[in-house]
């Protein structure tokens, strides 16, 4: 004699629907001027793009912002000039009073202005996190449309950890306000690298 689990189970298998093929996805041609979309969308959210030639454009702006005392980490080689201190501390404790950090990015996604990073990129995986400000080096030419082609750039990638991040933190919670910098960093600013052409 069955139970009224096992008679609930069995009705439950007699009345499954029949099985569809799962739609293909179409990804439009990209139509989109990506650097302006990937501009537009991140400054919504709260984010800043710059545009730059060189690494020193970048020193520059980061030396206009900085003040003196300031912690500022890099794991970017050519930016020794504003590294004011380095993480000498394997331990993720170590960098809670960072003010800058700077990191590249594989790539960035012009529908939602996120950055795809992984851990060779990183330091410390809490570094863009934990510091009060972030910069991010993306080379202009490594931007795709949608997240259709993100997955598609790391589906078959191997590495241990990896984010995608979208501007500063924010959280809307509080009195519905939007508040920026509630649990990360409070300012992200992108460089978009664009060497002259020769």
């Amino acid at each position: 004699m069955s139970t009224t689990r096992e008679q609930i189970l069995n009705a439950v298998r007699a009345n499954q629907p029949a099985l569809k093929v799962l739609p293909e996805v179409v990804i439009p041609a990209d139509s989109i001027n990506l650097q302006a979309k990937f501009t537009e969308t991140l400054t919504t959210i709260g984010g800043k793009v710059i545009k730059a030639g060189s690494y020193g454009d970048i020193i520059d702006y980061i030396k206009s912002i900085n003040k003196a005392g300031d912690r500022v980490i890099s794991s970017v080689a050519g930016l020794s000039d504003v590294i004011l201190s380095g993480n000498t501390s394997p331990l993720p404790h170590s960098l809670q009073d960072v003010e800058l950090a700077i990191i590249k990015a594989h790539f960035g996604v012009a529908e939602n202005g996120a950055v795809w990073i992984t851990e060779y990129l990183l330091s410390q995986r809490v570094l863009p996190f934990i510091c009060q400000h972030l910069i991010v080096i993306l080379n202009a030419d490594d931007l795709v449309a949608n997240m259709h082609q993100a997955y598609e750039k790391i589906g078959n990638e191997h590495y241990g950890y990896g984010t995608f991040i979208a501007g500063p933190s924010k959280t809307a919670d509080i009195e519905q306000s939007l508040v920026l910098g509630a649990h990360g960093s409070r300012s992200m600013t992108i460089f978009l690298i664009k060497p002259p052409s020769d």
